[in-house]
């Protein structure tokens, strides 16, 4: 594997790229060259620091890691416990949040944001907004403002880059942090479901990916074709699951995709809807 690889984009942002990890980072404000440096220096180590305790990342019981990151991603997935998740859940918003740190580590940062394949963090100063798209096609437009709680977004499904054990196609996730959004938008993935459906395809995650934290755990592989009432119940399953976590404190709202089908939980700043049937849970 080659070393980290860094360098500037078009629209004068930052591509940090090593391994499994890909960011783009960008910045506004006068104090963006110095944040990207110390982005750039911060992100040198992080691949080697996660590798050194995968692991225990890989579990999902055991000491607390060691390392900075490491030890976000183990308390971003402690409050789902007893369900089965493990720290590896929530590497994505974890080394977000980490680069996020180094790069606004200094003055003159408006607005940063770090964007690790998909999943989101950002800051935020008086009068600064995010704006983003998330589920499908796409079918939502978001604008996020300085007094908004939100500072992390994070997507699971059966079409993103993880495996999952739910049959969502896609389930965003804004949370308090990107961290705590990354793990909560893997577990309410899985609860979008059909347990033992015959148009749903499973493998054991160990036969998909050898390395997978999911070990012989079945994960959907394909899904067919499905009625409009059970697309409907694999929704339900996830938004009662989802409307959990709300109630809980651990996620500000959720956006769930099912075969054309929407959910939104929570009250989120939607601007712009094409394309999908949408509801509100």
């Amino acid at each position: 594997m080659t070393g980290p690889q860094i360098m500037r984009i078009s629209g004068g942002r930052l591509h940090l790229h090593h391994g499994p990890i890909d960011m783009i980072v960008g910045a506004d404000g006068p104090g963006q060259e110095a944040g990207f440096a110390r982005a750039a220096d911060r992100f040198k180590g992080l691949l080697q620091e996660l590798v050194d305790e995968l692991p225990h990342l890989r579990c999902d019981t055991g000491p607390m890691p060691q390392g900075r990151v490491a030890r976000r991603m183990a308390r971003a997935v402690a409050p789902f416990a007893p369900r089965f998740i493990t720290p590896m859940a929530a590497v994505a918003g974890a080394g977000a949040e980490e680069i996020l740190a180094a790069l606004c580590d200094g003055p003159g940062i408006a607005k940063a944001y770090v964007n690790n394949g998909g999943d989101i963090a950002f800051r935020l100063t008086a009068g600064q907004v995010m704006h983003g798209v998330v589920a499908a096609d796409p079918v939502a437009r978001l604008t996020i403002g300085h007094d908004h709680a939100v500072r992390g977004i994070a997507t699971s499904g059966r079409g993103g880059r993880s495996l999952s054990r739910g049959i969502a196609e896609s389930v965003t996730v804004l949370a308090a942090s990107a961290a705590e959004a990354d793990a909560a938008a893997t577990m309410i993935a899985n609860a979008v479901d059909l347990p033992g459906h015959p148009e749903v395809t499973r493998l054991a995650a160990c036969e998909v990916s050898p390395d997978s934290d999911l070990g012989a755990r079945l994960v959907t592989r394909v899904v067919g074709r499905l009625t409009r009432a059970e697309v409907d119940r694999a929704l339900v399953a996830g938004v009662t699951y989802a409307e959990t976590c709300l109630g809980a404190g651990l996620i500000a709202g959720a956006v769930l995709m099912l075969k054309g089908q929407c959910r939104i939980v929570g009250d989120l700043p939607v601007k712009t809807l094409t394309g999908t049937e949408l509801m509100h849970a």
